[in-house]
């Protein structure tokens, strides 16, 4: 949550089994390698994938592929190249989303996605479409690791993700920073396209089948809908968020802070 001195809130615990892990693949790896604040451990790559990832200041070990093979789970598109490092250092909510002055500020709230692939999807979007930071449940949620870091392609080390212990509270604390927190609902009243998308924006959005938890969506100042076809219920909590980014980042106008 939250950098305690302000907002009061308790420091994560630490995850377990949150250690040193194998990334792979190109632009994982690449997105790693530029970020200063990623300790790195061991670079592995096929000759041609050390060719790939072009010069480095972190020195490749060069391996031919059966035996990297054999340093990652098996079946996995590692596309010639491993790196092990150390978990990123904590992101917290007050520094990552403490809107800039003259930017659109944008920030993702999901409510227990629990599946790797989805998070990572939306990490990328939110880097396409410049978000702040995802905020996701300290609880409920997967660890950042080798499948949500190649789902996430770079994006893992590009957008900082803020675990929340509550997220209620983390809401609350959005507001106080200035952001209006729109919620995703199959059966709320307002079509996303008529929403209030204006100024900084908070997109909050849920598990697929369970949705936003009531605690979550009381905490919401507004519910919208995505509207869908009669014959699809509804989007992947993944396509939602990059639907909601694109409608977001289209209102090129910034007009002033609501009041609080």
């Amino acid at each position: 949550m939250g950098k305690g001195k302000r907002f009061g809130h308790p420091r994560p615990t630490p995850r377990p089994g949150a250690g040193t892990h194998w990334i792979y693949g190109l632009h994982p790896v690449r997105a790693a390698l530029a970020n200063p604040n990623r300790v790195k451990t061991r670079l592995v790559a096929t000759a041609a994938g050390a060719e790939a990832i072009g010069p480095s200041a972190f020195p490749a070990e060069i391996l031919d592929r059966a035996n990297l093979d054999r340093l990652l789970p098996q079946g996995v598109v590692h596309q010639g190249v491993a790196l092990l490092v150390e978990p990123l250092p904590e992101a917290f909510l007050e520094d990552s989303c403490r809107p800039r002055d003259e930017e659109r500020n944008i920030v993702l709230v999901l409510d227990q996605v629990t599946d790797p692939h989805n998070v990572g999807a939306i990490l990328r979007s939110a880097a396409a479409f410049g978000a702040r930071a995802v905020v996701i449940t300290e609880r409920h949620a997967p660890d950042a690791t080798a499948a949500l870091a190649k789902s996430a392609s770079g994006a893992l080390d590009l957008v900082p993700l803020v675990r929340a212990t509550n997220l209620a509270r983390a809401l609350e604390d959005l507001k106080r920073l200035g952001y209006w927190c729109v919620g995703f609902a199959d059966q709320a009243a307002s079509p996303l396209d008529q929403a209030d998308l204006s100024g900084d924006i908070a997109l909050v959005l849920g598990a697929e089948g369970e949705g936003l938890r009531r605690l979550t969506a009381e905490r919401c100042d507004i519910l919208a809908s995505i509207p869908t076809a009669s014959t699809m219920a509804s989007l992947n909590v993944s396509n939602a968020a990059a639907v909601a980014l694109y409608a977001v980042a289209a209102k090129v106008d910034r007009p002033a802070k609501r009041n609080a």
